[in-house]
């Protein structure tokens, strides 16, 4: 971790913060500390906010072909440093070390999108409709942005928010998760190398989220807020958006359901389960959380899945043939076994896992919950963790109402070989995204994003960009 930055990155320049303080950054595998960075207050925040808003006219002035070249070349050096960012991922997070290497070839694949969608920023023109003046319709930038990132896929989610934002031509500060920072700084100076000017993106690593991220939102500088986290929290800043109006967009918890009919191929079911349920060790906020499975083949999906998710090899992710890392922190393992014992004190039987294992880490093993109680606290609570629960269904309108039965709505996973029900199902949930016959949804040229309380907006796809773009209107008399 020694070439690793830990200060701050304001107005393209590496500092400590003000105060000196300074956040420990934890391996969650072995519990040690491999890193101390600079842990931001108040007057940090306002010194990155300074350059970034002293940024914004020139940087949105730049050529779009030049923003686009930039992100380009950002790409290319994080696919080359593939290995680098893996390590760092794994040892600050968690994750085995393919999964890693997975994320950073998807992180740097919304650099690339974007860069292409940076020359494609259109407006149009034309005669109104009373012929009395002409229309010229430009699309601008928002101006200087607040970019808040989760820690469980700490590469991906920067680029998701960073790739748009510099496409669009405006400026940024960057507060990525405490237990995570390392990644957010590492693509820092990536995009320094990149050629990306001083103050356009500054990454501000904190452990006092309150004081530093309150007063940018209330203070009328900061046109765009982009969160990503839970429910609560987000609440909590549409509430000091409010003030000065602050442009949002934000993706937040889900509780996703994993349908399977009767009619459904067992090995597709399985397999998507496996993606929908185990990537990132269960803690996505498109991880599936409810299985419903249809009376018919419940245990038999249950027996394939329990296998499966038995086979798992569990350790550390910097040890060869590990499949499943440890969870990000104690208080994050202590929560899954909480639920877990909940659902079994309410009747449900444990086809495997399920118990702690001892020794050092946040481990927990792969889990499968069978028979499982619809009023245990795991179904209306994002588990975050590697536990499937299963519970059984009847028929169409029944799945269908237990399924929409929540306040989140970000993705949902169906498994039926008939093509009227594929499409009649998917149109009734109530989710942002669906995954039919398929544990995957995500891909940068996609829209990423929910309803109800998953979320306002959508990142990625050829709307991602839109997030951070404003209309002007010209009106314009015809002679």
């Amino acid at each position: 971790m020694t070439d690793t930055p830990t200060q701050l990155f304001i107005g393209g320049a590496w500092v400590d913060a003000v105060d000196g303080a300074t956040l420990p950054v934890d391996d969650p595998a072995t519990g040690e500390i491999i890193a101390h960075v600079a842990d931001a207050g108040p007057k940090d925040a306002r010194l990155a906010e300074d350059a970034a808003v002293q940024a914004q006219q020139e940087w949105a002035r730049t050529a779009p072909r030049a923003r686009s070249e930039i992100l380009r070349r950002a790409h290319e050096i994080i696919l080359e440093r593939t290995d680098e960012l893996a390590h760092l991922m794994t040892a600050e997070m968690g994750k085995p070390l393919a999964e890693a290497r997975g994320e950073v070839a998807y992180a740097a694949e919304f650099f690339r999108w974007f860069s292409e969608e940076a020359v494609r920023i259109e407006g149009g023109a034309g005669i109104l409709p009373d012929g009395r003046n002409r229309m010229v319709l430009s699309r601008r930038p928002v101006g200087p942005c607040l970019l808040i990132t989760p820690w469980n896929f700490p590469l991906a989610m920067g680029t998701r928010k960073i790739g748009p934002a510099i496409a669009a031509g405006c400026t940024m500060i960057l507060k990525p998760a405490p237990q995570t920072p390392l990644s957010s700084l590492a693509l820092a100076g990536i995009l320094k190398e990149a050629g990306l000017p001083d103050g356009v993106l500054n990454v501000v690593t904190t452990s006092r989220a309150g004081e530093v991220v309150e007063p940018l939102l209330r203070g009328g500088r900061i046109r765009k807020l982009s969160f990503t986290g839970s429910t609560a929290v987000g609440r909590l800043l549409l509430a000091q958006c409010a003030d000065a109006v602050v442009r949002t967009s934000m993706e937040l918890g889900g509780n996703a359901p994993f349908v399977v009919f009767e009619d459904a191929d067992l090995d597709k079911a399985v397999d998507g389960a496996m993606v929908a349920k185990m990537r990132n060790m269960g803690e996505a906020c498109t991880a599936a959380n409810r299985f419903f499975v249809h009376r018919s083949v419940a245990e038999e999906f249950g027996r394939r899945l329990a296998e499966r998710m038995g086979s798992l090899v569990v350790g550390p992710g910097t040890r060869d043939g590990v499949d499943v890392g440890p969870l990000i922190d104690a208080n994050g393992r202590a929560k899954v076994e909480e639920l877990v014992a909940d659902a079994v004190q309410r009747g449900a039987e444990v086809l495997v896992g399920g118990r702690t294992p001892q020794g050092p880490g946040c481990f927990y093993p792969p889990t499968v919950l069978a028979d499982v109680d619809p009023e245990s606290r795991l179904m209306d609570t994002e588990i975050f963790g590697p536990v499937a629960a299963i519970l059984t269904f009847d028929d169409e309108d029944e799945v269908v109402r237990r399924a929409n039965d929540t306040p989140w709505g970000l993705v949902g996973y169906l498994f039926t070989e008939g093509l009227d029900r594929a499409l009649r199902v998917s149109e009734r949930l109530e989710v942002g995204m669906v995954g039919l016959n398929t544990g995957l949804v995500s891909n940068p040229a996609a829209p990423f994003g929910g309803v109800k309380q998953s979320g306002l907006g959508r990142e990625g796809g050829r709307v991602g960009i839109d997030e951070f773009l404003e209309y002007q209107y010209l009106a314009v008399p015809v002679s």
